[in-house]
C-alpha cells in the first residue's frame, strides 16, 4: 500500500432537524440546520484490516460500510479532540474521511458528491445520524433544505464566521431518537427550518435551536441549567443534537464562569490534507 494521504474533517454540531426517512439512504436524512467546527476528525488508512480511534480499538460501523462500498480493505487511524456521542458528529466525519482518503490511496476515481453520498448512506444505515455528512462536507453555518446526499439535497448557509465554545456532559443515544417516533420533533424542526430561512442570521439560528430543543423534549436538566446561565449572563447558547452539550457562537459560556472549550466555524469543510 502506498503512503495514505490524510483527510480532515470539521466536525458538526446540529441546532435543530426534522428526520425524513427513506428505503433508499441516499434519499433518506434530515432538514435543519448547524455549524461546522474547526475541532474535527482526522483520518488515514494503513495496511491491514480494522480501525483505531484515538490509540484504541473501536468499531464504527458507517466507516465499515464505506470500506465494503468502495471495495478496499485497510486499516482505519481516526484521531480527533472531539467528545465521543456528544452530537458532534465524529461518525459521520470517519465515514466520510475514510471515503476521502480510500478514493485517492486506491485510485478509485470519485468526485466529492459520489463521496459524500456514499458516506452519507453509509451513516443512515448504521443508525448513527441523518444530516452531518453533507454538513461536513460544505463547512460554515449550513441550512440542509432538503434531506439526502447532494443528488437529492439541497442546501443554503447562512453567512458567518468566528468562535465556537462548548461543554460536554455526556452522551445522547442518536439511534434510539431517530429510529424512534420522531412526529413531534420533526414538526419542531420544519417550524424552525421555516423561521430561519425566513431571517437567517446566527441570532435566528441560535433562537430556533434553543426553541427546538424545548419543543421537541430533548433539553438534559443540565444542558438547561448551563443555557440558562448564559442567557442570565446576556449570551445565547443551545444544545447540541445529539449529545449532552452546550454550545455557543462567541463566548457566551466563557463568559458565564464556564471552562468551555474554544474553537472555530470552520469555513472549509472535508478536504485531503
Amino acid at each position: 500500500m502506498a503512503q495514505s494521504p490524510s483527510a480532515f474533517v470539521p466536525g458538526h454540531v446540529t441546532g435543530f432537524f426534522s428526520a425524513h426517512p427513506d428505503d433508499d439512504p441516499t434519499k433518506a436524512g434530515s432538514r435543519g440546520a448547524g455549524v461546522a467546527v474547526s475541532d474535527g476528525v482526522t483520518v488515514r488508512l494503513e495496511a491491514g484490516e480494522g480501525l483505531e480511534l484515538n490509540g484504541e480499538t473501536a468499531t464504527i460501523e458507517a466507516v465499515d460500510r464505506v470500506l465494503g462500498a468502495l471495495r478496499v480493505t485497510a486499516r482505519v487511524v481516526i484521531e480527533t479532540e472531539l467528545p465521543l456521542g456528544a452530537g458532534f458528529g465524529v461518525s459521520g466525519a470517519a465515514a466520510l474521511g475514510t471515503a476521502l482518503t480510500a478514493n485517492a490511496l486506491f485510485d478509485r476515481e470519485l468526485s466529492e458528491n459520489e463521496l459524500v453520498t456514499i458516506a452519507h448512506g453509509a451513516e443512515v444505515q448504521a443508525g448513527t445520524g441523518l444530516g452531518d455528512v453533507v454538513a461536513q462536507a460544505r463547512g460554515g453555518l449550513p441550512i440542509r433544505l432538503e434531506p439526502g446526499a447532494p443528488a437529492h439535497g439541497a442546501m443554503d448557509g447562512v453567512p458567518t464566521g468566528g468562535t465556537i465554545e462548548y461543554v460536554s456532559y455526556g452522551a445522547v443515544d442518536t439511534e434510539e431518537v431517530i429510529t424512534g417516533d420522531t412526529q413531534e420533533l420533526t414538526a419542531a424542526g420544519r417550524r424552525g427550518l421555516a423561521a430561519l430561512v425566513e431571517s437567517p442570521t446566527v441570532g435566528t439560528f441560535m433562537e430556533t435551536s434553543r426553541r427546538f430543543a424545548r419543543e421537541a423534549d430533548l433539553l438534559t436538566p443540565k444542558v438547561r441549567d448551563v443555557i440558562e446561565d448564559v442567557s442570565a449572563a446576556g449570551g445565547e447558547a443551545a444544545m447540541a443534537m445529539l449529545g449532552e452539550t452546550v454550545f455557543t457562537i462567541g463566548t457566551g459560556l466563557s463568559e458565564a464562569g464556564y471552562d468551555a472549550e474554544r474553537c472555530e466555524i470552520s469555513l472549509t469543510g472535508a478536504h485531503l490534507q
